[in-house]
């Protein structure tokens, strides 16, 4: 008899017990490949509907369906072996009622295999988020700037700034951890406010835009790597500048297989005489 053994995977649990002994590591992931290389040094990638921008050119997230974030998933679940996927829940697969956010979820649950879902939303969110979590459905909660309400708020920009906005986020923040969320996404925040909430929350906060004391840290992968130029966010830091060498890798290419250099006869099969 064969004893088949598999690696353990980072839990929601365990991302919630690391606030208070390290900062959390998170990127975003939509394919295999990706996820391959991501897996050894993250804690959890997140499967956000940023795809849509990033991967198929949209101008806002709000196009993304749950269809896609599902086969995103998937391709996210196969490369990945040690850390926690989070799937995102697109726009208009939750806000409805907590009964079509409990559905969604199950759904991206049982066709993907990851661990928790996401959601953006404050206090307007809270029941939802609670009424998940007490079915047994891990929720990343998400403050602050929420890209899905780019049509109502205006626009991408930092909140923060005023008194009301203040207070809006303390709110937010205070009921999705009260509501049972095991990590926060904390965007395109004002610093003290971002380091305030951290320090007054159950939940570790992820920043992204928000600030060095949050809990753990989120970036989209592209931006990170210099993949993604059409804009380059105040938040983001460049690890490398890949979009240059892949350009340069196609020019070679194009280049030698017009020189008729490429392929070589090393690069075909031959017939064994």
């Amino acid at each position: 008899m064969s004893v088949h053994t598999t690696k353990r995977r980072l839990s929601p649990a365990s991302i919630e017990s690391l606030k208070g002994d390290r900062p959390i590591v998170s990127l975003t992931a939509y394919t295999t490949p990706i996820a391959r290389l991501l897996d050894p040094h993250v804690d959890f990638l997140l499967v956000g509907d940023s795809l849509g921008m990033v991967l198929y050119g949209l101008d806002t997230t709000v196009g993304v369906t749950l269809d896609m974030m599902i086969a995103h998933g998937q391709a996210v679940m196969r490369g990945s072996e040690r850390c926690c996927v989070v799937v995102d829940l697109p726009f208009g697969a939750y806000q409805e009622s907590k009964e079509q956010a409990f559905r969604s979820a199950a759904r991206i649950l049982k066709e993907t295999g990851c661990s928790a879902v996401k959601l953006e939303g404050g206090a307007e969110m809270a029941e939802t988020v609670e009424f998940l979590v007490s079915r047994g459905i891990p929720v990343l909660g998400h403050v602050g700037l929420m890209p899905q309400l780019v049509n109502t708020t205006g626009g991408y920009r930092s909140v923060g700034r005023n008194e009301k906005e203040v207070a809006k986020i303390r709110r937010d923040a205070k009921a999705i951890d009260d509501a049972g969320a095991f990590a926060i996404v904390v965007e395109g925040t004002v610093e003290p406010v971002a380091q305030e909430i951290t320090a007054t929350l159950r939940a570790p906060t992820i920043g992204i835009g928000a600030s060095p004391a949050c809990d753990g840290q989120i970036l989209v992968s592209d931006d990170m790597l210099g993949l993604f130029n059409d804009f380059k966010p105040r938040f983001v830091k460049h690890f490398a500048e890949l979009a240059p060498a892949i350009s340069k890798a196609v020019e070679d290419y194009a280049n030698e297989v017009k020189a008729r250099t490429f392929p070589g006869i090393e690069h075909t099969f031959q017939v064994k005489r």
